[in-house]
C-alpha cells in the first residue's frame, strides 16, 4: 500500500470513528443513560457479532434498539417472540403462487440488517434453533437452498431475567452464537427524573422522527477494516488464553470459557481499542470486555448460585487472580 493509499484508509477510519462516536449522542434523544449498552451494541456490530440484552420490563430494551437502527440508517425488523411463533414466521417460507403455478420463497423478517429478537426465550427451542443457522452462518436454507442474509446482520435478541413462566431457557449452544450479553440496569434517580421530564413535554417512544442517521453500513465497513489492523501483542494474546482456562478450572463453575469465547473476547477488545483511538489492545481493555464477552458463556454450580455468586463475580475474581501481562 503506498502513502496515498494509506493516507485515503487512515481518514476513512477516522470519519468512521467520530461517525459511529456521535452514535450515543443521538440515541441519547430518544433514551436516557444508556451509553455503555449502546458502546456494547456498537461494538458488536464492529465485530459482525450479535447482542444478548437482559433488563426488566420497561428500561428500554427495544426503543433502544430501534434507535440504533434509525442512527445508523440500517434497515431494522422486530420479531414479538411468542410460544407459537414457527421457525418459518422468522426465516421465511416457500409460498404457491396459483398465477404461476409454481412456488416462491418469501422473505421472512430475518432478511435485514438489524433484527430484534423480541423475548427470544418465549419461544420453543425449535423457532429459537432456526435463528442459530442465520446468526452463525448469515445464510437461512429453506428446501436445500441457501440464501444468503444481508450485510451487516446483527440480532439484537432481549430477554427478561426475572419472569421465567412459560419460557425457554436458551440453550448453551445458542447462548455462545452471542457475541456479548449486555445487562440493562434500571436508571439512576437522576436519570429517571429526566425520563419523566421528557414525558411531560410530550416525548413519545414510537415517534423516531427527530433521530437523525449520523452514520452509515460504509462507516461500518471502514470500522471493521480499521479493527481488523489493530494490534494485538503476544503477551495480551496469552493474557486472553489464560484468562478463559481460568474459568474452566474454577471450582465455582462447571462449564469455563470455550475457544470460541476467547476470539470474542479478542474481537471485542480490539474493537474497544480502536473505539478508543488505540491501534493496539492492552491488558485493561481485556478486563473492561471480559464480563460482556464472558457472562453468558460460563455456568455456575448449583452450590454455588445457592451461595449467591454470580458470573459477573467471579469473572471479577479470575481477572483479580490472572497476572497481568507488563
Amino acid at each position: 500500500m503506498n502513502f496515498e493509499e494509506t493516507t485515503r484508509v487512515t481518514g476513512s477510519a477516522d470519519s468512521a470513528r467520530e461517525a459511529l462516536g456521535a452514535l450515543r449522542a443521538e440515541v441519547s434523544k430518544a433514551v436516557v443513560g444508556q451509553d455503555a449498552v449502546v458502546t456494547g451494541m456498537v461494538i458488536a456490530l464492529l465485530c459482525r457479532g450479535h447482542v444478548l440484552l437482559e433488563g426488566v420490563p420497561g428500561v428500554a430494551k427495544t426503543l433502544m434498539v430501534r434507535t440504533l437502527s434509525a442512527a445508523l440508517s440500517l434497515d431494522f425488523k422486530r420479531v414479538q417472540f411468542t410460544p407459537d411463533l414457527m421457525p418459518g414466521d422468522v426465516t421465511g417460507s416457500l409460498i404457491y403462487d396459483t398465477k404461476t403455478a409454481e412456488f416462491e420463497f418469501r422473505e421472512g423478517p430475518v432478511f435485514t440488517n438489524l433484527l430484534l429478537a423480541d423475548e427470544i426465550n418465549r419461544t420453543p427451542p425449535k423457532t429459537q434453533a432456526a435463528l442459530l443457522e442465520a446468526m452463525e452462518e448469515r445464510q437461512v436454507s429453506v428446501e436445500g437452498t441457501a440464501r444468503p442474509l444481508p450485510d451487516p446482520f446483527v440480532v439484537c435478541a432481549t430477554q427478561n431475567p426475572v419472569e421465567y413462566e412459560g419460557t425457554y431457557q436458551l440453550p448453551e449452544a445458542q447462548l455462545d452464537r452471542f457475541l456479548v450479553k449486555l445487562t440493562v440496569p434500571l436508571p439512576p434517580r437522576d436519570q429517571e427524573i429526566a425520563v419523566l421530564e421528557r414525558h411531560a413535554l410530550g416525548f413519545d417512544p414510537r415517534d423516531l422522527s427527530h433521530v437523525k442517521p449520523v452514520a452509515t453500513a460504509a462507516d461500518l465497513a471502514a470500522g471493521r477494516e480499521a479493527v481488523a489492523a489493530v494490534h494485538v501483542a503476544p503477551e495480551v494474546l496469552g493474557y486472553i488464553v489464560d484468562v478463559a482456562r481460568a474459568t474452566r478450572n474454577s471450582p465455582s463453575l462447571q462449564l469455563g470459557v470455550s475457544p470460541r469465547g476467547a476470539t470474542a473476547l479478542l474481537a471485542a477488545s480490539r474493537a474497544w481499542a480502536w473505539l478508543s483511538g488505540r491501534a493496539y489492545v492492552t491488558p485493561d481493555d481485556v478486563k473492561a470486555l471480559a464480563r460482556p464477552a464472558l457472562r453468558h458463556r460460563v455456568q455456575l454450580r448449583p452450590e454455588a448460585e445457592l451461595e449467591g455468586a454470580t458470573a459477573d463475580g467471579l469473572l471479577d475474581g479470575i481477572l483479580a487472580s490472572v497476572p497481568v501481562p507488563r
